[in-house]
């Protein structure tokens, strides 16, 4: 069994944290675009809007709808 040369080693443990140093501000990066309100509110506002307004009339109907029944 060979065994490689302490400086071989520590050139390979840089190699690996710098790419796990990569790799967290990768994770760090989708997490925070995932979790943005302001993009996510840019990207649904149609849909959210219409769901609203689908809500609001069903609402306005049958509330308006206790007090017209007879």
């Amino acid at each position: 069994m060979t065994t490689m040369p302490n400086q071989d080693l520590e050139l390979r443990a840089a190699e690996e944290r710098k790419r796990l140093q990569h790799t967290m501000i990768e994770i760090k990066t989708r997490v925070q675009e995932t979790f943005d309100a302001k993009r996510a509110a840019r990207k649904y506002v149609k849909p959210a809007s219409t769901v609203g307004a689908i809500l609001g009339l069903v609402v306005g109907y049958t509330f308006a709808g206790m007090f017209t029944r007879q």
